[in-house]
């Protein structure tokens, strides 16, 4: 699986382009505090497995309880209230000692912290997923078992319509949403567009889903191609944890002397 680095640097380059991109909303108590938990966050468990192994401390509770943790969810149910709390007060601590620099003057909030940790365990697992196991993972594996390889996919042409029909109303409903003489602004119509391509999505999750585990005997859903996979493991470790750093950006309007340090 990736080291340090790979983890490391892919979470602090997606945090420093937030920051970039949302003029400091995004700041760099954010990226730290994602970053950490996107390196380090969910291998807690097989650190302190091999530590106590070390420390000649085994136990099934111990090796189960690192199991656990070492998962996208378990580790933010088993370890999110805790960390939220330490991860707020560093903040905080950082702030008032002036070492990090939070572009409001603020420090995170619980809540925000809590996002960070779910953001970046889901972000450690979209490398661990791909990169370990020589590519045999499980998560990898089903994503390949959604496409077709027992032999030449044939080419149904109700998949054909349905897969056209769909990609076509993407294309041509975001250009109707951003049509020069709309009267949306741009947030209106960014949000439109997302509504729309969630909308889609579902669709065209439905479709496969419907054509690989409803259809007797099973058919390619569109062509030998994994679509049902790749849609569900890029909504849930990449697009999701990016959105949870964006719920995570702190508030235009917010006031320092309003917040105590």
């Amino acid at each position: 699986m990736p080291g340090p680095g790979p983890h490391l640097m892919y979470a602090m380059s997606s945090g420093i382009a937030l920051t970039h991109l949302t003029g400091g909303r995004f700041s760099p108590h954010h990226t730290l505090i994602y970053t950490l938990n996107a390196f380090f966050g969910p291998d807690v468990g097989s650190f302190s497995d091999w530590l106590s192994s070390v420390l000649f401390l085994d136990s099934l509770l111990l090796s189960s309880l690192a199991d656990a943790v070492h998962h996208p969810f378990y580790y933010v149910l088993i370890l999110g209230f805790p960390l939220c709390l330490l991860y707020s007060w560093v903040s905080s601590v950082l702030v008032r000692r002036n070492l990090l620099d939070s572009v409001l003057g603020v420090p995170l909030s619980r809540m925000q912290c809590l996002l960070l940790i779910s953001a970046g365990s889901l972000s450690h697992f979209f490398l661990d997923h791909l990169f370990e196991e020589n590519g045999k993972s499980s998560m990898y594996t089903w994503i390949l078992s959604t496409g077709w390889w027992m032999n030449r996919a044939p080419v149904n042409p109700d998949a054909v319509m349905v897969v056209g029909f769909l990609c076509t109303c993407l294309i041509g409903g975001f250009i109707y949403i951003n049509r020069v003489q709309s009267t949306k602004s741009t947030g209106q119509q960014s949000y439109q567009s997302m509504k729309l391509i969630m909308i889609i999505a579902s669709l065209y999750y439905l479709w496969c889903a419907s054509q690989i585990y409803w259809a007797n005997p099973r058919r390619p859903a569109v062509g030998e191609e994994a679509d049902l996979g790749v849609l569900v493991f890029l909504a849930t470790y990449f697009f999701l944890p990016h959105g949870l750093c964006i719920l995570s950006l702190n508030s235009k309007d917010i006031r320092t002397d309003q917040l105590p340090l």
